[in-house]
């Protein structure tokens, strides 16, 4: 620690005993998650907004953190969702003209525990090799631990593995959305013109996915997680789209996995990202497994199978589909150059596909939007007859 800080006032345990000590921002506290990293340099705000990281506290790999302040256009949802922050470098004092708020309050209004002064290179080498960690996270002014008991709770914490957290994050009630996707100068505006009918299900839906269906054309009517089939089917929809989320898909998909078997029994056009990409597998008969570290950045290649083609995307997420229990009829679309893992999949004969990547990713790469447009086409098709 420097001269001016030489006690330190945040401490991370992990459930191995390894402690880190660094200056602590935000909320004072304790707070218990899984720890991962990301390594995206944009978007940390939208990162921290995203709800698919319930349950997670997340290191940042860049040390830029906090730099060009915070703004509510570029909340993912109305609150950060996950639980915490772990950077290099303390946030500095917000430079750009688009901030309403410097993140360090904005944090600690919003009740998250974070930590500086971190060596983010070292944590992140421990992810990767040891997988991600359950870990605790206390921040006290005055500098006062209790490591053995931070490290016990550490330890006594479940997991994400069989932790439902859509739940959570879902919506409280049904309601339509129109904002489309951010543009210059105009900003947001709103569809006048939609042509599609979309039932978006929300397992923990981030903003500006629901702006890229709504510029696709689509008039969206939003669903709680627990919608049933019977719920979606009486909106008439022209297509189904299953949202990202946190948590195990496998716990989630104890009461979604009915609901979506019953939908693509009624031969509608389905699309699905992230959780709802992995909730889809398991309604088709695949099976999900937990990864070691997952993928989290703004700068993974997938290759599209079908066209050979590379996409840079941005992603986040701790399980995956296993491609090698994909059944007979669903093919595999996409696949991660990093691992090999699973990015994608489609019927053969019918218009149902999902990814497991973010193609709204905001900021990030746009490689990946085509398919908002690809969803669009199938419902029109259908349409057309």
């Amino acid at each position: 620690m420097s001269a001016q800080t030489p006690k330190p006032t945040a401490c991370l345990a992990l459930a191995d005993g390894t402690i880190f000590y660094g200056r602590g921002f935000g909320a004072t506290g304790e707070t218990v998650a899984e720890l991962c990293f990301n390594t995206a340099m944009t978007g940390y705000q939208e990162i921290m907004t995203d709800p698919s990281y319930a349950g997670q506290i997340v290191t940042f790999t860049f040390p830029h953190i906090g730099n060009v302040g915070v703004n509510p256009d570029d909340d993912e949802t109305q609150d950060p969702v996950a639980a915490g922050m772990v950077v290099k470098w303390d946030p500095t004092a917000p430079s750009n003209w688009r901030a309403v708020e410097d993140m360090v309050t904005w944090l600690q209004k919003r009740g998250r525990i974070c930590i500086g002064g971190i060596d983010t290179r070292r944590l992140t080498r421990a992810i990767r090799q040891q997988g991600a960690p359950h870990v605790a996270l206390a921040h006290d002014p005055d500098g006062n631990f209790d490591i053995e008991a931070l490290v016990a709770k550490a330890r006594a914490w479940k997991g994400l593995v069989g932790l439902d957290l859509a739940r959570d994050v879902t919506c409280a009630q049904s309601y339509r959305w129109d904002e489309m996707r951010w543009a210059w100068p105009e900003g947001y505006t709103r569809q006048t013109a939609a042509v599609h009918k979309v039932v978006a299900i929300d397992y923990g839906a981030k903003r500006n996915i629901l702006r890229c269906l709504a510029s696709a054309g689509c008039d969206v009517t939003v669903l709680p997680a627990s919608a049933t089939a019977q719920d979606v089917l009486a909106l008439n929809p022209d297509g189904v789209f299953l949202s990202n989320g946190p948590g195990d898909p496998a716990a989630t998909g104890e009461y979604a996995v009915p609901m979506i078997r019953d939908v693509l029994a009624a031969d509608l056009p389905v699309f699905g990202i992230c959780l709802g990409h992995q909730m889809l597998a398991l309604a088709l008969g695949a099976q999900t497994i937990k990864m070691n570290h997952g993928h989290h950045g703004a700068n993974h290649p997938v290759k599209d199978h079908d066209t050979g083609k590379v996409e840079i995307t941005s992603m986040n997420h701790g399980f995956a589909v296993d491609s090698q229990t994909l059944p007979e009829g669903v093919v595999e679309t996409h696949s991660s150059l990093f691992d090999g893992s699973n990015c994608g999949i489609r019927m053969k004969d019918r218009p149902v596909f999902s990814v497991q990547h973010h193609p709204e990713a905001s900021p990030g790469p746009q490689d990946s939007f085509y398919l908002f447009e690809r969803f669009a086409a199938s419902m029109a098709a259908r349409k057309a007859g």
